[in-house]
């Protein structure tokens, strides 16, 4: 029962996986349509949206019904936990896509990004594509140097992000109103992915019990139960974990400070 119970919560975790590959496709798109002016790149992009959400209410599905009908241990609960918060990200970066899709498709024939701008924005949509991977292969590799990466790549689209403003900000744009505001909008479209990416990495699934034993070894448990300070550690519910009890402790005390 359980292993049919882990099955189905490892096939949930796929499908989430999956669908960060196809909201990185998505901002990728996105991007494309908007630096080559692409209305119908920029039409997919939007009506692909709905299937992302659609995706999202299926995947809150299954996760609740698991966590309905079985009582999940601690592993499990916390892997369920972070399914539904991540999903939930990803599809709020789908939403975003779909912002700068529209964007697009309301400039144009015209690019809605001045040429100066160009440079700046291609390396925008680069990140963010790489994050939404990222944040998508944290629930495979459980790697917390994922995470890093997804911190780092973080700060360079604020760094991004203030370039923009010192560029539009300067005496030099010419490009009137209409196209500052697109660029603010856009690149804070694309700030906003950034940072559900980094949320969803800081989510990413827990290592299940056993596979926490195997990478930490057969006795690092008993280090952790007996390395709290004033605790008792005796219901950690591991036999060779078990510490003195308090009173046992302060009993050995007192023999000590009486002898």
């Amino acid at each position: 029962m359980r292993d049919s119970y882990r099955e189905q919560l490892d096939d949930v975790l796929a499908d989430l996986v999956h669908m960060a590959q196809v909201v990185s496709s998505a901002v990728r798109s996105a991007t494309t349509a908007l630096l080559e002016a692409d209305i119908h790149l920029a039409e997919q992009v939007i009506s692909d949206d709905e299937r992302i959400d659609a995706k999202q209410a299926e995947i809150e599905g299954r996760a609740f019904s698991l966590l309905a009908r079985q009582a999940p241990v601690a592993g499990e609960l916390r892997t369920i936990v972070a399914t539904l918060r991540m999903v939930t990200e990803l599809e709020r970066m789908g939403d975003l896509a779909a912002h700068i899709a529209k964007i697009a498709r309301l400039r144009y024939p015209e690019i809605a990004v001045p040429e100066t701008m160009r440079p700046n924005f291609v390396r925008m949509g680069d990140v963010a594509e790489k994050m939404v991977i990222t944040a998508g292969q944290t629930l495979n590799d459980r790697n917390i140097q994922s995470a890093q990466e997804l911190r780092d790549r973080d700060e360079e689209m604020d760094e991004l992000r203030r370039t923009q403003f010192r560029v539009m900000l300067s005496e030099d744009w010419g490009y009137g109103v209409e196209a500052a505001v697109d660029v603010a909008l856009l690149g804070r479209y694309y700030e906003r992915i950034a940072d559900h990416a980094a949320r969803a990495g800081r989510r990413r699934a827990p290592a299940t019990a056993p596979e926490a034993r195997e990478r930490r070894g057969p006795h690092s448990h008993r280090r952790s139960c007996h390395s709290g300070s004033g605790t008792d550690r005796t219901d950690c519910g591991h036999g060779s974990c078990v510490a003195a009890p308090r009173d046992d402790r302060r009993a050995q005390e007192q023999s000590t400070r009486d002898a």
